[in-house]
């Protein structure tokens, strides 16, 4: 190979990766999105409103209620023992100290609660409530049943054993529109419509909700009943019975 053709090879080469640069050059960039935000998230948020429904506690402990007795014992001084209830007003009046907010307050936090407000006149206060006595777990059931009236929930109960547990529908129960109303705050409650009477038709009661503490069932009259009240009493008679004219 002589000089000339080296020099035409040479010239080529460096044709082609200034080409090659310019073709790189002309190709536009990908834009990168930018990161989103990231946002922390909080048990029992939903959209940013809290939601009760996403409470995220699994197992939650017991909140004192108005009414309820708790037993205070202070380990190495007994004579501020005593046993209170909380007020209609949601306070507790301690001996020697100053009264405590306390409904809706769990026991271990009230015990915490407690040691502080002993702090001053005891040194380091060892405290221990026992919760004695409280409103129990209950349901109600109204309307078309024939034992209407509050109860106790002693266990796990279904829709139709409540109803059973009330005697039962009453001949003018509606009994595809039993309502279950359930509170799930003080300003939110929501309801359910069960067809009571498809589900013991069918032997099927996969629909059979299971209650909660403070649940409230409705069975609505049936349209017949209604009516009725606005019949003569000769007409009603000879509407039901017509085989004795």
């Amino acid at each position: 190979m002589n000089w000339v053709t080296t020099y035409v090879v040479a010239f080529a080469c460096c044709i082609s990766q200034q080409g090659w640069s310019a073709a790189q050059a002309s190709v536009p960039a990908k834009a990168v999105a930018p990161a989103e935000p990231t946002v922390a998230t909080r048990s029992g948020v939903a959209d940013g409103a809290w939601s009760p429904a996403l409470t995220g506690e699994r197992r939650p402990l017991y909140r004192l209620q108005k009414s309820d007795v708790v037993e205070i014992d202070f380990a190495y001084s007994p004579e501020f023992n005593q046993s209170i209830s909380v007020q209609p007003d949601g306070f507790i009046a301690l001996r020697g100290a100053a009264s405590l907010y306390a409904e809706g307050e769990t026991i271990p936090d009230l015990e915490k609660e407690i040691a502080g407000a002993y702090t001053g006149i005891l040194r380091d206060p060892d405290v221990t409530i026992v919760l004695k006595d409280f409103d129990k777990p209950f349901f109600i059931a109204g309307g078309e049943v024939n034992r209407p009236g509050k109860y106790e929930l002693r266990s796990d109960l279904t829709v139709s054993e409540a109803i059973a547990q009330a005697g039962g529908f009453t001949p003018r129960a509606k009994h595809a529109q039993v309502v279950l109303f359930r509170r799930l705050s003080n300003d939110l409650v929501e309801s359910h419509l069960l067809d009571v009477k498809a589900m013991l038709r069918s032997r099927n009661l996969n629909e059979d909700m299971q209650l909660k503490p403070g649940d409230m069932l409705y069975v609505p009259q049936n349209l017949i009943s209604k009516i009725r009240q606005y019949m003569p009493g000769s007409g009603l008679s000879l509407y039901l019975n017509p085989a004795q004219f």
